[in-house]
């Protein structure tokens, strides 16, 4: 059963009909309800159309944030073939909200590696809604150091609210845990492609997407702060969120236009949740082009690169 979100409301009345007269001609055969339902379908269609054509940027946060939207479990799954998972930071515990392993894609080897929120109750609880500790930067770095070794590219895939805020995190150094693995993206002389499939939130994604080719998704959202986080900071109101996300320029066509993203995924018609298959398969052809055109580049081209990309971010429009 879908999961609606409040602005599709409408949408869920039509289709929920629809669903109804069918469910009636299936325990009534002598009931002549197709064509209604049919019509029903058409102007769900057109509804559906009509409400994903230009979202604001806080509707594009509720979709990015979508429970059905496909996460790195399902990417990894469809995509990656001899995936072998590795855990641990060898120095305090394994952080199941961040996951990682060799694996081939289009029988190339690499290292994929992302933020994993779980799709239930139990698994969000285990994999803390995506929300990675220290230990799960720092199993990142050493995955990415292990990459290097061995010439792989570097595959990210970012969905997180942000770095976990607990108290237990800071005492082991969770700004620390992230400055290291931003510095450990630019420092690896390997291809590294990243692509928000979700949220892109603060320094915990950043940690991850500071890569040669950065991708998102065409309903996700990459910002330095949460919109209700922000809506409390500024206005000491979280009910300000709606004004917070258009003030954050969070959304990807937003970013594209800052040079922040380097490509916009498109999305199924209604979101991801709606085809994760067709999601997932974008994605995964987007992720081969990025590594195709990297790979031309030597390792000092490649590291050469990656700096000056984000050392030139916030130059549109400065005169030279």
């Amino acid at each position: 059963m879908t999961n609606y979100l409040d602005f599709e409301k409408p949408l869920a009345e039509i289709e929920g009909k629809a669903e109804e007269l069918r469910a009636l001609a299936r325990q009534n055969a002598e009931m002549d309800v197709i064509d209604e339902a049919a019509a029903l379908d058409r102007k769900a269609v057109d509804l559906l159309d009509e409400l994903y054509k230009d979202l604001t940027p806080w509707r594009k946060c509720q979709v990015a944030r979508h429970p059905e939207r496909p996460h790195c479990q399902d990417y990894i799954d469809a995509l990656f073939t001899e995936y072998t998972p590795l855990a641990g930071d060898r120095n305090f515990a394994d952080d199941h909200s961040v996951m990682g392993g060799l694996a081939r894609l289009d029988d190339r080897p690499v290292m994929v590696i992302g933020h994993e929120k779980g799709n239930d109750t139990k698994s969000r609880i285990e994999r803390n809604f995506g929300m990675a500790r220290p230990e799960g930067y720092r199993k990142a770095i050493r995955l990415m150091e292990m990459a290097d070794r061995f010439g792989l590219p570097v595959i990210t895939l970012v969905d997180t609210p942000g770095a976990y805020p607990g108290k237990g995190a800071e005492e082991r150094g969770q700004s620390e845990a992230i400055a290291r693995s931003t510095e450990k993206c630019l420092q690896i002389r390997v291809p590294l492609v990243s692509v928000v499939i979700g949220e892109g939130g603060s320094g915990g994604a950043v940690a991850f997407a500071t890569a040669n080719s950065l991708a998102m998704l065409e309903h996700s959202i990459y910002s330095v702060i949460s919109p209700e986080g922000c809506a409390s900071i500024l206005w000491k109101d979280a009910e300000k969120m709606r004004e917070a996300a258009e003030a954050l320029r969070l959304t990807a066509q937003d970013l594209k236009k800052l040079g922040v993203v380097d490509r916009i995924v498109n999305e199924p018609k209604g979101g991801a949740h709606r085809d994760s298959a067709a999601a997932i398969t974008a994605v995964g052809q987007t992720i081969s082009e990025m590594l195709s055109k990297l790979e031309k580049l030597s390792p000092d081209q490649l590291v050469k690169a990656r700096r000056e990309k984000f050392l030139n971010l916030g130059t549109r429009g400065l005169a030279a």
